[in-house]
């Protein structure tokens, strides 16, 4: 049967194994909100490492879940990754040919820091990090990292993976604080949390009430939240795309784009 599965990816530095505020965060949810086995933390940077495929990723990012992966050629998988996936062409034109833009004006502006996309975020009420001014580098090039690994094919602007069962794309769950959509959604995801008993978790994979309750009251940790907002705009991507900004046709293809909700953004 073939299914499709969301998942939500906050990511940490690649040396964040002791990190105790920032780390990595893996949830995974399906097309009714219900939780997959649990949230997982810590570093991917192994389970990156250690998979030559896009299967074996997918297979192992489950396995982290407490979940077993069967028939992976017959589903679909949509992530949505929270760092940057992409630096600005000025940035790429000065670091590979030294070409310099031609003004450097305020920070919000400028070309070596800032993506088209977040520009747009800028003229829409919200203040996205740079990777550069930000010094989130580590964790931007881990993401971009993956993408280079296991879904390298631009899918159109903003998505990869073309070619693959999986479809990766940039997510911001800071812009999603004031996000009515997201909240619903949230609101939605934990009544059927709630609801969940032992013998009809998803996947045939047996989830004791107290994993669910901790579960609970660990998802409050940013880590854990963040990567639960990146499954769900994963889910919103396909089930909902009308309410995300998606890229105009002036955006490079190669900076990325970041899908946010739109009645988080100002006029």
């Amino acid at each position: 049967m073939n299914e499709q599965y969301y998942i939500g990816w906050d990511v940490g530095g690649w040396n964040c194994d002791q990190n105790p505020n920032s780390r990595d965060a893996i949830v995974i949810l399906d097309t009714k909100l219900n939780l997959l086995g649990l949230p997982w933390r810590g570093n991917l940077r192994d389970t990156i490492n250690q998979a030559d495929t896009t299967q074996v990723f997918i297979e192992k990012l489950f396995g982290l879940c407490g979940l077993t992966l069967k028939d992976y050629a017959q589903h679909q998988y949509v992530m949505a990754i929270d760092t940057p996936l992409g630096f600005s062409e000025g940035f790429r034109a000065l670091i590979n040919q030294l070409e310099p833009v031609s003004q450097i004006h305020a920070s919000a502006t400028n070309d070596y820091l800032y993506r088209h996309t977040e520009k747009t975020l800028f003229e829409r009420g919200l203040k996205p990090l740079s990777a550069i001014k930000d010094m989130i580098g580590s964790q931007a090039t881990k993401g971009m990292h993956m993408l280079a690994k296991f879904a390298p094919k631009l899918h159109q602007t903003g998505i990869w993976g073309q070619g693959t069962p999986l479809k990766a794309f940039e997510g911001y769950p800071s812009a999603c604080k004031h996000a009515k959509f997201i909240q619903n959604l949230l609101n939605q995801h934990f009544k059927f949390v709630k609801a969940v008993e032992p013998e009809t978790t998803a996947q045939s994979q047996n989830t004791a009430n107290s994993d669910i309750d901790e579960y609970i009251n660990e998802i409050r940790s940013p880590d854990q939240r963040d990567a639960l907002i990146c499954a769900l705009l994963a889910w919103s991507l396909v089930h909902h795309p009308e309410q995300l900004l998606w890229p105009s046709e002036s955006t490079p293809p190669k900076e990325g784009w970041i899908f946010v909700p739109v009645d988080g953004l100002g006029v």
